[in-house]
């Protein structure tokens, strides 16, 4: 029986952390089954690896489940995704789709203008304007960014927020903050002590994996004169809607310059790389194919009429990963 987008929506809920957990996937959607190289009809719970592993280099454990409940899987080969940070005229007025960055990286994309409390702001990827947490309100945002030759001297604005992407790993301490856990190990630990027994036991808080919505900043602009409120070679956005699943889209990036697609997984969870040591999940996300490179990051996603619907930030050599636009505005308290 044919199961309902909402119903397989809960169940991706319900069945996410499980199958992130097994070796080699990268992310998890809802999307179309992919069979002899066509998409079908068939609802399936995607599962994105970084390359395909026989069965026989797998445990029954690691193995992804042909189906769970009524509803398919589907294994898609993308390689490893990764925020798309890579380091070309400079504009003046900038227009969104065009060379930008903290004056610390190489170079990302400009993605659109946006207000808050009645003034224009410069939206884009945090690790674009606030250098992947390490940037400080008030830093220099050049365009172009600095691989393209960005300077001092071609400064468009200053970083005025960024939402913290919270990276997996961090320090959480080697003890636990539960009273009840630590009163229980207390009381278990004296029993042994009368016992006679030299076994101890220490309560341990297993750290929680931090999970993001969002990777995006704000820069304010020096000069008002100096931005364009439209997309390089797309126009004027003419507003926001929702995105669905195989919904037809657009962008315009500094690398690979203006490129379509389609939606093929939503409610998305995703490892994204930021280089060396540093990975970060991410929750919410929509998946569309190969229309993104190195440098694309920050570019806002947009539908063939030109609605906005997302801003991109990850992907992998088939694969482009951008944000809900509602979450977005929403962690930036912005509007178009």
């Amino acid at each position: 029986m044919a199961i309902n987008m909402e119903d397989a929506r809960m169940l991706l809920s319900e069945a996410r952390a499980e199958l992130m957990s097994k070796p080699n996937v990268v992310a998890t959607g809802l999307g179309y089954k992919i069979s002899a190289g066509k998409r079908t009809d068939e609802l399936a719970l995607i599962c994105s690896v970084e390359f395909k592993r026989t069965k026989q280099m797998l445990s029954a454990g690691e193995l992804i489940p042909a189906g769970i409940q009524n509803v398919a899987t589907d294994v898609l080969p993308t390689g490893l995704i990764y925020a798309l940070q890579e380091p070309t005229e400079k504009f003046r007025p900038a227009p969104g789709g065009v060379s930008i960055g903290h004056y610390l990286i190489t170079a990302g994309t400009l993605g659109c203008y946006v207000t808050k409390n009645n003034k224009k702001y410069i939206l884009s990827n945090n690790h674009v304007l606030a250098n992947s947490n390490d940037g400080q309100i008030g830093d220099a945002i050049y365009q172009p960014g600095p691989h393209d030759g960005g300077t001092s001297t071609d400064q468009i604005a200053t970083l005025n927020k960024f939402i913290h992407i919270q990276f997996e790993g961090g320090d959480n301490g080697g003890g636990s903050s539960c009273s009840i856990g630590n009163f229980t190990a207390a009381v278990l630990n004296t029993l042994a002590a009368l016992t006679g027994s030299k076994t101890r036991l220490q309560a341990v808080l297993k750290p929680k994996t931090a999970e993001n919505l969002v990777d995006c900043a704000l820069a304010e602009p020096l000069d008002k004169n100096d931005v364009l409120d439209e997309i390089f070679k797309i126009g004027k956005i003419a507003g926001v809607t929702e995105a669905t699943l195989n919904m037809n889209v657009k962008k315009s990036g500094r690398t690979t310059g203006l490129t379509t697609g389609s939606i093929t997984q939503i409610d998305v969870t995703s490892r994204v790389s930021y280089g060396t040591n540093k990975t970060a999940l991410f929750v919410d996300q929509l998946m569309a194919g190969a229309m993104s490179a190195g440098g694309d990051s920050g570019s806002v996603i947009l539908t063939d009429d030109n609605k906005l619907i997302g801003l991109l930030f990850a992907g992998s050599s088939n694969t482009t990963i951008f944000n809900r636009i509602q979450n977005v505005f929403s962690a930036l308290e912005v509007v178009l």
